[in-house]
Formats: structure tokens, sequence, C-alpha cells
């Protein structure tokens, strides 16, 4: 087995010696080795991709649709991504132009990043977030502004927003906004979105609206900030929670033709396009499977009510999810803040598995997260084992 040479030791980009592996994949990892344990861990849908997707793409494999596709995406799925934001959202993309079919959303938002960010730039985040977003920043150079939310119901208020950017002046380029969101499930609603957009106008910002959970919402209808600022949103979303199509990768971002002709530079470098038979199902989805995600909706909304039930019998309170499929749970006073040593107690001795709030950064200390896009036995019997440990440590 070659090792590195020595000499060659110091010479990686020493951006990526800035910042660990997933903090959520590295609990799963550790997580898997523990005897019977059920975990709660990753933002995975249990369901089945739907008969008319799958179709989709057997038959782009059967017609030997194998070569090269354009950079930004074929047309048609382009089209169909076109048709998909004006239906939900009434926004209007040029599919020519405006549109660019990604490796998931994780590409879409690491092209986004480096096509706008210049080192020393800064990008603000509410956190708790989606715990990819920092290490990318970091890697392209710039700086994460981290706002704790866990004082605001976990949303970023535009007055909040005013104050950051004044205290952290012109380099901030961008901010970025991820909603329902991942840990928390909290939505924005309307008003506040509009609020946010003004301050991000009036200080000349663009916003990356990674909108993947856009679909998964209860109760409350989704507003893209994409309807207020487009000329400033650089808009990401997919079909990996919509149509439960996490192993396809399949994502796209869309906004003004100028941005998008240099994000397409970025999406061209890493990946040169994305893969023929994910895109062929992706269009079919687009296409005719928009009333898709309505079935697993439900099922969710469900699940959540179930495992907020079960949180209110231990006396745990969590951030009410409107949207996504996550429990965003305060841990046991007994625990303090010590969230990492929480979520290791109950994976080693309660057998349940959840990611500790702190790898979602600022705001998430003293928290643990729990995917509910698993399977109803699975969650019924991790709440039963999770009241038990509760109970044993009180």
């Amino acid at each position: 087995m070659p090792q590195l040479a020595s000499d060659l030791t110091q010479q990686v980009n020493q951006r990526l010696n800035q910042v660990g592996p997933s903090g959520i994949r590295e609990v799963d990892q550790k997580f898997s080795s523990i005897p019977e344990i059920i975990k709660l861990t990753l933002g995975e849908p249990d369901m089945n991709v739907p008969e008319h997707v799958k179709a989709a793409a057997i038959k782009s494999i059967q017609d030997n649709d194998s070569h090269y596709s354009p950079q930004k995406g074929t047309m048609y799925l382009r089209e169909g991504i076109h048709h998909y934001l004006m239906e939900s959202q009434g926004l209007d993309y040029d599919p020519k132009t405006e549109i660019i079919a990604t490796v998931g959303a994780t590409e879409a938002i690491c092209a986004s990043l480096f096509t706008i960010l210049n080192p020393g730039d800064k990008v603000v985040i509410p956190t708790p977030a989606f715990a990819l977003y920092f290490p990318l920043v970091t890697i392209a150079g710039a700086t994460t502004v981290q706002v704790d939310t866990s004082d605001s119901d976990f949303v970023l208020t535009p007055e909040r927003l005013e104050k950051v950017l004044d205290e952290e002046g012109d380099s901030v380029k961008a901010v970025l906004l991820n909603y329902p969101c991942n840990p928390t499930g909290v939505e924005y609603p309307k008003s506040m979105i509009e609020g946010l957009a003004k301050v991000i106008a009036d200080h000349h910002l663009f916003v990356i609206a990674d909108e993947i959970y856009s679909e998964l919402t209860y109760g409350v209808e989704h507003y893209s900030i994409a309807n207020v600022i487009p000329e400033r949103t650089i808009l990401v979303n997919g079909l990996s929670k919509s149509h439960a199509m996490t192993g396809y990768r399949m994502g796209y971002l869309a906004g003004p033709a100028e941005l998008i002709a240099n994000a397409t530079k970025m999406h061209a470098f890493m990946v040169t396009s994305t893969s023929d038979s994910s895109q062929a199902a992706a269009a079919e989805a687009l296409h005719n499977g928009l009333q898709d995600p309505v079935a697993m909706r439900k099922i969710y909304q469900k699940r959540r009510d179930f495992v907020q039930k079960s949180m209110d019998e231990m006396g745990l309170s969590m951030a009410t999810p409107s949207g996504a499929f996550y429990a965003f749970v305060k841990i046991p006073a007994s625990y303090g803040q010590d969230d990492v040593k929480f979520a290791y107690d109950l994976a080693e001795q309660g057998k349940v598995g959840g990611v500790p709030g702190s790898a979602f950064g600022a705001g998430g200390e003293g928290y643990i997260r729990f995917s509910y896009a698993a399977s109803d036995d699975d969650i019924a019997e991790a709440m039963k084992r999770m009241k038990a440990f509760v109970a044993s440590k009180a």
C-alpha cells in the first residue's frame, strides 16, 4: 500500500485541512456498528421512487441514452424544471439560459458558492443549519457568519439580519437561507421572507435559497424568496426529498442568466454533466409527477405528530416542524448542553441513533436531530426505547 511522500504531506490544499468530515455521516457511520440500533440519523426517505419515474429511467437505459448530455442538462429536463417552478411557485425561468441540472442539490450549492465567492468574502448563515454549508464556504476562501437563531424560534428575522450586516460591514457577499430548514423543520412565513428580501436588497447582496424541502410542508404554503428578489436569488432545489430520489443525485439551480452563465462554467469543471438516466427520471417527475409528493407529505406529517407527542410525553421540547422531516429536540436538563454525550449514550445504551445538534453550528448545541424519514415501525420502536432511556436518567 503506498504512503504519501513525506515531502508532500503539507502540500495539499490547506483549506481542506481547516474542515472536518461531515458530522452527520461520521455519527451515522459510528452508530452503524452498534448492534440492534435504530438509526434516525440520515435525511433518507424510506419510500420508493414513483413507478412512472423509475420506468422513465429504465427506458432511457434501454434506448441506449448513454452519451454526454448538454452541460446544463437536457432541454426536456430543463423545461420540466421550468414547468415545476411555474406551477408550484409562479417563478418564470428561461430553460435555455437560467437553469442548470446538477448532481444533487449538494453540487448546486457548491457551484453557487464557488461562482460568487472571493477570498475574504463573508456569508451569513442562520444556524443551526445543514452542516455542508460551513466547509464549502471555507474551501472557497470565504468566512461564515453564523447567526444563532435558537432564541428566535429558529428563524432569522429581518431585524436580526439588519443588525448582523451593520456589524459585519461591506465584506458580506451573500445570505444562505434553507427553508423548510434542516435540521429544525421550521418554515419561514411569507411576511418574513418579504422582510428579509428587503434587507438583502438594501445591502446589495446575493441570497442562495436552498429550498430542497419545499414540497414537504405541513399546513403552510412554501413561498420562495425568488418571488420577491429574483435578480439577487440563486435558487437551489432537487428531486431527492420530494420524490425519494436521493440515489439518483438530481438537483438544479436557477437564477439570472448572467449568473447562470458563470455557474455553468463551475458546474462543467466539476462534473461535466449529470447522468442521462437520472435526467430522464427527473424530467418525468417534473413533467408528470407534480402530485407524487402529496401522499408522502401526509405520511411525514403523521410521523411528525407521533414524534412530537412522544417528546411531549418525555418532557422534552422540540422546534415545531412545519416542513422537512426532522425533529430537533432539546436534550434532557441532566446533560446540560452536552449534546454529543447525550447522542452517544442514547445510541450505546438506548439503541437509538440521532445527530448531535452541535454538528449544525451555532444554536445547535444542547439539541439532537432525529429524522422521521424512517418506517412507522422503526419510529415507534425508537420512541419506545428513548422513553425508557430518558426515564432511566431522570
